[in-house]
């Protein structure tokens, strides 16, 4: 008979909380999120490059690219056979004396590391090859 629940003998109101303050949080996540696009701030400090067309037409019209292959097993290709670095050497510095305007263009095989792709592209250049890229899909 003294059986009465809590909220008939309390005379004070409960409120939640928790719903307000996940509105809140809400609209403070919004507002930073909004005012870092404002201001420009780079969220992950990272610069990405922009993305461009490709080799300009008339390049490739003017002269036809020495094409240097490097395949999965790491073995740099010329005309379908296997070549060494200092194999290449002459054969670059012979294409650039007959074709001032031309390129070397690098096709390397998608499983390679980067790091033994981006040493080649640095003996190219070294070699002689100003104008040496990689070839994408």
């Amino acid at each position: 008979m003294g059986l009465r629940s809590r909220h008939e003998s309390s005379g004070i109101p409960e409120v939640d909380l928790v719903p307000m303050m996940d509105v809140l949080m809400t609209v403070l996540t919004f507002f930073v999120i909004i005012s870092m696009e404002l201001s420009g701030v780079q969220i992950f400090g990272v610069s990405l490059p922009q993305a461009v067309s490709g080799v300009d037409e008339e390049v490739l019209e003017k002269a036809e690219p020495l094409v240097i292959g490097l395949r999965d097993d790491g073995q740099t290709v010329y005309e379908d056979e296997a070549v060494t670095i200092p194999a290449l050497a002459p054969i670059i510095q012979e294409y650039f004396a007959e074709n001032p305007e031309g390129f070397v263009l690098l096709k390397a095989d998608r499983t390679l590391p980067y790091a033994d792709v981006a040493k080649l592209l640095a003996d190219l250049r070294s070699i002689g090859g100003k104008k040496v890229s990689l070839a994408v899909e």
